[in-house]
């Protein structure tokens, strides 16, 4: 019988690490211990925009500050929402779909030159961003950069380059979203 206490501990052990996986993945368990922080740049990233600065800042604050679109939904819920500050969950598909990552972030903006995000639950106890946009030219460049930290030292480490890999091709993949409309509306 001594097979089966240690058979239902290994289940339960691995029960366990399944769910503290499933938790980290999701960001529903997000551990933030403070000790063996490590940082990690994210970006830079930088796209130039056939549009106006203030047309590119309205593409991407509009979702935020004014009533999210119904096509956006399923990437975004606003919780609350001030004049120039929202606190927002966002959700991105991960393990092909199979599994949903939810953060929820502050984000600030400061007409009509920047944008900044910071973390307050997700998969990685730190994460700081801004979309900073200039004029260039007769458009627009933005530049997308942060850090990301992560707690456990080398293990962290790991965890958060597995982590920043998916975040940074997800931010690629809203660059590319903004300019697409920016650009749409200035061909209107």
């Amino acid at each position: 019988m001594a097979w089966l206490g240690r058979l239902t501990l290994a289940a339960a052990a691995g029960g366990g690490m399944a769910a503290g996986y499933l938790g980290l993945v999701t960001g529903a368990f997000a551990p933030d211990v403070g000790v063996g922080r490590r940082i990690r740049p994210l970006g830079p990233q930088t796209i130039d925009i056939q549009a106006p600065r203030e047309v590119v800042f309205d593409v991407v604050a509009r979702p935020y500050l004014g009533r999210t679109p119904r096509a956006m939904r399923e990437k975004l819920n606003v919780l609350e929402r001030g004049s120039d500050l929202v606190l927002a969950e966002h959700f991105t598909p991960v393990a092909g779909g199979r599994l949903t990552t939810v953060t929820v972030e502050t984000v600030r903006f400061t007409a009509p030159e920047r944008i900044d995000f910071r973390l307050v639950r997700g998969p990685v106890p730190q994460v700081t961003e801004s979309f900073v946009l200039s004029e260039h030219g007769s458009g627009t460049r933005l530049v997308y950069g942060g850090e990301l930290g992560t707690d456990l030292w080398r293990a962290g480490a790991w965890w958060g380059e597995k982590v920043a890999a998916r975040w940074e091709a997800t931010v690629a993949g809203s660059l590319a979203a903004v300019k697409e409309e920016a650009e749409r509306r200035v061909r209107r």
